[in-house]
């Protein structure tokens, strides 16, 4: 069971599961109150299916110390069965509805989990609303619906893995296929594909959209034909992805294929994906072949076994092309009294691009101590207080003296991680910082060297203060020594990888889940 802090915007690449949990962001959430917002998403089932979930979510700055749930699922009864997925104290289920007495502190934002089951005997085109509530327990309560629907099941399935081997800047075919095992027609399918920002289709088809989102290249491509049953489909042979020309090598580069019906992916885009900014393509359309004439469409078509929907790509870069990392300080004004912004960081000397979270390649955290004499009152939201291997605070959190920064955006040869941090000059003299960069290697677990270790230190310095000779820029700070395994940290990206693929980093991204275990 994914905990609630994963739940809204996971986009993993490698795990069948990982684009299963539900997104919600409070643009989509209904209107519930002055100052709340309520949010459950629709499901749609079908007899012999697969269960789906809702989920309620509450948004808000502040809910009352004890509040009341309710979830009144007497509509949708007569055709699905509905059941709290996890079980929760203070929780009842009478007459139809679901009482739960929680605590409002630990509710925000995410409430409760519904597992929705269709009935045997359901109708197909059967429909109802969950009516869900929410308010301070003895008072006046809020409410939203999701909608639970009885689908047409059908059948659909995946290649399990597609193996591809080539160069930085090399194009490959992808002949990425999907059967109907089931036995009725699908009336139409969507292909959605999450890989790597190193991987990108060859070519622009009209009937596909991509952005580049959560860390990932995202494409989604929309068929009209039929497939029947029986039928097993590919796209056509103009199928392929290049590789980024700055990928590095050696190194795995990863994606995922997702196959929907029509309405399934609907339910998918709604509660995962960005509404905005897709860009459509303009070149011929990409086909499935063989295509069968296109047929009348009926009701709406649900998978009955959406796990064996995914084809898992997998792509070896070949070649030798790494990167130099180096760290940039700063020179502040040593006026006591004032305020002093530093940018300090670090910035990639190419050729490879880095960041991209690879295995294979190298994450780079930097580790910046504050120099003495000066107080962070503001730190940057990348930038936790303490060391890799011993975090002592949040995330963003001033007054500390030394800070442990991730960069989550790929860096291309020229592109600059910055780091801003707001310092207070208490005092003129004391012992200068430091930004200091430690690479990881995400495939052999280990604390590894960049191309050049020499510009891996760079002076923080307060004008005035004894200096060591380190400017901004990054040469002069001397080579970090080269250690050994850090176990904290790679047991932390390594659970991140298994549990929502290669660019599972967006969960840190956008929830501050630290991934130093």
């Amino acid at each position: 069971m994914l905990s609630h802090s994963t739940r809204r915007w996971l986009a993993g690449l490698g795990v069948a599961g990982a684009f299963v949990a539900a997104s919600a962001t409070p643009a989509a959430a209904e209107p519930a109150g002055d100052d709340l917002l309520l949010y459950a998403n629709d499901v749609l089932v079908t007899p012999g299916g697969a269960a789906k979930a809702v989920t309620l979510y509450a948004f808000t700055e502040t809910l009352p110390k004890d509040v009341t749930v309710t979830v009144d699922h007497r509509a949708v009864d007569a055709f699905a069965d509905i059941a709290l997925t996890d079980t929760m104290p203070g929780c009842t289920d009478t007459g139809g509805v679901i009482t739960c007495q929680l605590k409002g502190a630990e509710v925000i934002d995410y409430v409760l989990d519904l597992t929705v089951k269709a009935k045997d005997t359901a109708t197909e085109g059967a429909k109802g609303d969950l009516l869900l509530s929410l308010g301070a327990t003895g008072g006046k309560a809020v409410s939203t619906r999701s909608a639970v629907e009885i689908g047409e099941g059908v059948d659909l399935r995946a290649q399990e893995e597609l193996r591809l081997t080539g160069a930085p800047g090399s194009t490959v075919k992808a002949p990425l296929g999907v059967a109907n095992i089931g036995d009725r027609a699908v009336h139409g399918a969507v292909l959605f594909l999450a890989t790597m920002p190193t991987l990108t289709p060859a070519e622009s088809y009209r009937n596909c959209s991509s952005m580049t989102e959560f860390g990932s290249q995202l494409i989604t491509c929309r068929f009209d034909d039929d497939i029947p049953a029986g039928a097993a489909l590919q796209l056509d042979g103009s199928s392929a992805l290049k590789i980024a020309g700055d990928a590095w090598a050696p190194s795995r580069q990863y994606g995922s294929a997702f196959w929907f019906t029509e309405a399934d992916f609907e339910e998918f885009a709604k509660e995962i994906l960005p509404e905005e900014g897709w860009q459509q393509g303009s070149g011929d359309a990409l086909e499935l072949v063989p295509a069968p004439a296109t047929r009348a469409r009926a009701l709406r078509q649900t998978d009955e076994d959406p796990t064996n929907n995914i084809t898992a790509i997998e792509v070896e870069v070949t070649g030798n092309q790494r990167a130099d990392l180096a760290a940039t300080g700063a020179e502040l004004p040593g006026t006591p009294g004032k305020t002093v912004t530093a940018k300090v960081g670090f910035v990639n000397h190419g050729p490879a691009m880095a960041n991209t979270w690879t295995p294979g390649e190298i994450v780079t955290i930097a580790q910046v101590t504050v120099p003495a004499g000066a107080t962070v009152v503001k730190a940057p939201e990348e930038c936790s207080p303490g060391t890799v291997e011993k975090p002592t605070g949040r995330y963003g959190e001033p007054g500390a003296r030394t800070y442990s920064c991730e960069w989550y955006d790929t860096l291309h040869a020229g592109d600059a991680a910055v780091l801003t941090f707001t310092m207070r000059v208490d005092k003129v003299g004391g012992a200068p910082g430091k930004v200091e960069l430690r690479h990881f290697d995400l495939r052999h677990k280990s604390q590894i060297a960049d191309l050049n270790p020499k510009n891996d230190s760079a002076a923080l310095v307060i004008a005035g203060t004894p200096g060591d000779g380190g400017q901004g820029g990054g040469d002069g700070g001397g080579t970090l020594p080269i250690t050994g395994s850090n176990t904290a940290l790679i047991a932390g990206i390594g659970a991140l990888l298994l549990a929502a693929g290669a660019a599972g980093y967006v969960v840190s991204r956008r929830r501050r889940t630290r991934f130093v275990a």
